[in-house]
């Protein structure tokens, strides 16, 4: 009777954690996304903030300039830990312009915090990896906060440990422009530093020293070797993909992926079409969005108030100007590619969302799960999933965290 109770007892736990014989493909997905901690590098749900009209504990519509990101899409999706981008366009690099986007990146901080405090029951704001474990056992989304664009730090390095002690995890150094800590992979300039600077180089040890996580996206290659070469923790790009696949100067080369895994990093997976997929031409569109910022002075300076109109403007020539998205399985090409050059332990997913992230199939939190469904199409197993959605960037936090 004992040995039958065991072998009972065996097969229910075997086919608990493996499915059943008959089990959709669509069914194994749901469990195995149900099942692993799902965690996304990168949004910029904040800027929704400032809207009068959007609630981050209700149900918003996407179609209706209602974003990508609530707490209620999120456990919709199985959504379960995102980093909040506290995000400022690059402006002037002064004593004026430091110190106006210093208060605006407090703002920032502080409007996530409050936000998320008037939900207790469906959220927290987390700090440590392990946050998230215990969020997840609760029913709670966890909100992570990362600075995208190291701007605010001016050139105050005592800056670096004001945002950490306020919450900030990681930093990107940089965003679209050069600044005062490196240069841009997009800035139309010529490079500064070819590299980081000399203030970037001890921004760089200084957030090894308290142990805030490193994020190359956006930076130049030059500015990424010199951080794979200074950084004495693993890195992360928190929202980039595989140049390969994709020739933009924001994804990663697969001599950078490979540097990546030396430093044993990770790269996350961005679901921004155009770095998915290069996008066809679209010129009506592209005049269009060139007026637009060249209205509002490329998004620099703006008051809330202007800021609110503008996004509201970008969103009504989105709908004028639909562009065709990659698509779900193009965003899984890359994560094929990545596995392929970096291994299974250096891919992960930042959407991006609410900063133009979305593909056909995933264009809101909501629909997460599909890109779980891809990959268990493709072959890939529970504990694979488990890597990708969040395992392999946690072994980053908490290697950074650990070694500071």
């Amino acid at each position: 009777m004992k040995n039958l109770n065991l072998t009972i007892l065996i097969s229910i736990l075997f086919f608990s954690a493996c499915g059943t014989p008959d089990e959709s493909l669509e069914q194994k997905a749901q469990r195995i996304h149900d099942k692993v901690l799902t965690v996304d590098t990168h949004c910029d749900t904040p800027m929704y903030l400032k809207m009068e009209e959007f609630d981050i504990g209700k149900r918003n519509n996407r179609e209706e300039g209602g974003g990508c990101v609530d707490l209620i899409r999120m456990k919709d999706g199985g959504m379960d830990a995102m980093f909040w981008a506290v995000f400022t366009g690059q402006g002037p690099r002064d004593e004026e312009g430091n110190q106006r986007v210093k208060a605006e990146a407090l703002e920032i901080l502080d409007s996530i915090k409050s936000a998320i405090g008037r939900y207790p029951e469906l959220a927290s704001v987390c700090y440590e990896p392990g946050d998230a474990y215990s969020n997840e056992q609760e029913g709670k989304r966890s909100i992570y906060i990362g600075m995208e664009n190291g701007y605010p730090i001016g050139m105050d390095l005592g800056m670096v440990e004001v945002y950490y002690d306020l919450g900030v995890r990681y930093i990107t150094l940089c965003h679209t422009r050069n600044n005062d800590i490196c240069d841009s992979s997009t800035d139309e300039k010529c490079p500064e530093y070819n590299g980081l600077s000399d203030f970037g180089k001890k921004v760089v040890q200084e957030m090894n020293h308290l142990g805030m996580i490193i994020d190359v996206s956006h930076i130049s290659d030059s500015s990424f070797y010199d951080v794979i070469a200074l950084s004495k923790t693993p890195i992360i790009a928190s929202h980039s993909c595989a140049r390969a696949l994709c020739d933009n100067p924001r994804n990663l080369s697969d001599e950078m992926l490979k540097s990546l895994v030396e430093n044993g990093g990770v790269i996350q997976m961005c679901i921004l079409s155009a770095y998915v997929k290069e996008p066809d031409p679209y010129p009506a569109r592209d005049s269009a969005f060139a007026a637009l910022r060249e209205k509002y002075q490329n998004f620099e300076s703006l008051s809330d108030e202007e800021m609110v109109q503008a996004r509201k403007d970008w969103f009504a020539l989105q709908r004028e100007y639909p562009r065709k998205l990659a698509t779900v399985s193009d965003v899984v090409d890359h994560i094929d590619h990545i596995v392929e050059v970096a291994g299974i332990d250096h891919v992960g997913i930042g959407t991006d969302f609410d900063g133009g992230g979305g593909v056909e199939g995933c264009r809101d939190v909501s629909e997460m799960g599909n890109i779980t469904l891809e990959l268990v199409k493709r072959g890939y197993t529970q504990k694979e999933i488990e890597k990708i959605w969040g395992g392999n960037f946690m072994r980053v936090f908490r290697k950074v965290r650990q070694e500071k």
